[in-house]
């Protein structure tokens, strides 16, 4: 045959409809739900899809001549968007889809989004960073009595290297309420607070299996991070942990045997924090060091590895589980819908982002340090007004060296009061969150200058959240290329409007699309002429 393929039989066109012509494949191929077998039109002809009727294996050689019938060169089975992923996921964390939904810092992930997303089978992290302990506590109270213990949900914990004590009492708030699962982001190490979440309450049953009372996420996006969480703890930190009372001689003996996380979520270009990789260079990488890990401490319980970055269509969704993700994790595409803890203002904004509309700039929590995040560029004017501050920080030892020209443009423009004032509002936030950092700033007036110009990188990003409208030119909004790219595919459609956007819809729409586009390329691989058009899923309401 052309396409060299042997027949495994001959499918009788019974009761069934064959489909042959490239008009007819699109509406062949969204029947993905449908077992259908893949036909040829005789040795060398035309592959296409057929459905019911009947198979007969061939008997000898060559292929039955059966009036109304075709040479069958493969089955398809049924596809249903929950299989795309790993059923694995699916069993460890009592979620219907392999479909998690980012903590979007500052209770963007909010409340009101997580349990939506739980609802629907999925698993939602609240995004508990910038907010204080009472809020978080609030949260978790709130997504207690909605969800009970039957519904999976998760809260983030954000490495906070200019705050380990605020991460220590993070962790251990999410122990104390029971949190069973934590999206651990922006780490660049392992920290005592996320190795304590981790191995606290890990047991071994009768069978000699040990079990996890806790779960680690871990969104990473290089190999030497990655390396970290795919490996048990260092003893020297274990044991600190045990000394300190935070972990019981038991459970770090059995830390050993157990990676501090069995759920890693590969981020590529993604909003906020983040390396810009491509996902397609990222997954395999990560992939395979999980392997060669696994291999190497001779795990017996399986890691699984995500995807996440430049997710916001079918076809970006349908690549991820294509590499081998176990699931995937939305993001910027989330902050546009209705349940989102951001302003309709901000909402309206990022639904008119294009593609190349993101860019960086520096971050708050690492600005001294020239970490970067991923923010919308168009409507705003934050990327470049934060840029200047950091140019202005790593040129000048202190304010008072700054000419005072451009000390008055920022003054003006930026912080629109004198930096006095400014400094005045910062050390009385300090003094209540870090007193430390008053102390440090008083004995070295480059960090007071650091203090200052973070003070409104830290109020840009809540500004959108509360839709301070005479503050949009410098609204900071995390966002990633998905956004663009969601956008441009939902052009025309019930959800082109914010009004429209719910988390569950979106979600469904992707993952009814990702398996719409697995199913085609299931078909192309058998040298069907599956037109262009055939790769496309209109998004629609989904129950």
């Amino acid at each position: 045959m052309s396409n060299g393929l042997p027949a495994i039989g001959t499918w009788w066109n019974t009761t069934g409809r064959a489909h042959f012509a490239a008009e007819e494949l699109p509406g062949a191929i969204s029947e993905f739900r449908t077992p259908a077998f893949v036909v040829q039109e005789g040795v060398g002809g035309r592959v296409g899809i057929a459905f019911g009727g009947e198979l007969h294996l061939p008997s000898g050689n060559g292929v039955p001549g059966l009036s109304g019938s075709y040479p069958c060169l493969g089955v398809l089975p049924a596809l249903y968007p929950e299989w795309l992923g790993d059923r694995g996921f699916l069993e460890a964390h009592g979620v219907r889809f392999p479909y998690a939904t980012g903590a979007m810092a500052r209770g963007i992930a909010s409340e009101e989004l997580v349990i939506a997303i739980a609802r629907a089978g999925m698993l939602g992290f609240f995004g508990a960073g910038g907010l204080s302990l009472p809020r978080v506590e609030k949260a978790i109270a709130t997504l207690q009595e909605a969800l009970g213990d039957t519904l999976p949900w998760g809260v983030n914990l954000i490495h906070s290297p200019q705050d380990p004590e605020l991460e220590r009492q993070l962790a251990a708030l999410l122990l104390a309420r029971g949190v069973r699962r934590v999206e651990a982001s922006a780490f660049m190490a392992l920290t005592p607070a996320v190795v304590r979440y981790a191995y606290s309450g890990v047991w071994r049953d009768s069978a000699g299996q040990i079990q996890r009372t806790n779960h680690v996420f871990a969104k990473i996006s290089r190999p030497e991070v990655a390396q970290h969480f795919l490996a048990p703890a260092p003893q020297a930190m274990l044991d600190a942990l045990v000394h300190a009372g935070e972990l019981t001689p038991y459970e770090a003996a059995l830390a050993c045997e157990l990676p501090v996380a069995e759920d890693i979520t590969v981020e590529a270009d993604s909003g906020g924090h983040t390396d810009n990789r491509p996902l397609v260079s990222l997954f395999p990488t990560i992939a395979q060091l999980r392997d060669e890990l696994v291999a190497r401490h001779g795990y017996r319980r399986p890691i699984r590895v995500g995807a996440a970055g430049g997710l916001g269509t079918p076809g970006a969704v349908a690549a991820a589980f294509a590499l081998g993700a176990a699931y995937v994790l939305t993001g910027s595409v989330n902050q546009s819908c209705i349940e989102a803890g951001v302003s309709a203002d901000a909402k309206a904004l990022l639904a008119q982002a294009e593609l190349a509309d993101m860019t960086m700039a520096p971050s708050a929590d690492m600005f001294e340090l020239g970490v970067k995040v991923q923010v919308l560029k168009r409507g705003t004017m934050f990327a470049t007004r934060a840029a200047t501050l950091y140019h202005l920080y790593t040129r000048y030892s202190s304010l008072e060296t700054i000419p005072a020209d451009e000390l008055e443009r920022v003054e003006r423009q930026l912080l629109r009061r004198p930096v006095a004032e400014e400094w005045a509002q910062t050390r009385q936030f300090f003094m209540v969150r870090g007193p430390h950092e008053i102390e440090r700033a008083e004995r070295e007036p480059k960090h007071k200058m650091a203090l200052v110009f973070r003070s409104y990188l830290g109020q840009s990003s809540r500004w959108p959240i509360d839709g301070t409208t005479d503050r949009r030119l410098d609204y900071q909004i995390w966002c990633g290329p998905a956004m663009g790219a969601f956008n441009a595919w939902v052009a025309g459609s019930f959800l082109a409007e914010p009004q429209n956007r719910t988390v569950v819809q979106v979600a469904l729409n992707l993952l009814e699309g990702a398996a719409h586009v697995t199913r085609a390329s299931q078909l192309r691989s058998y040298g069907a002429d599956v037109p262009a058009s055939a790769f496309a899923f209109a998004p629609r309401p989904l129950a």
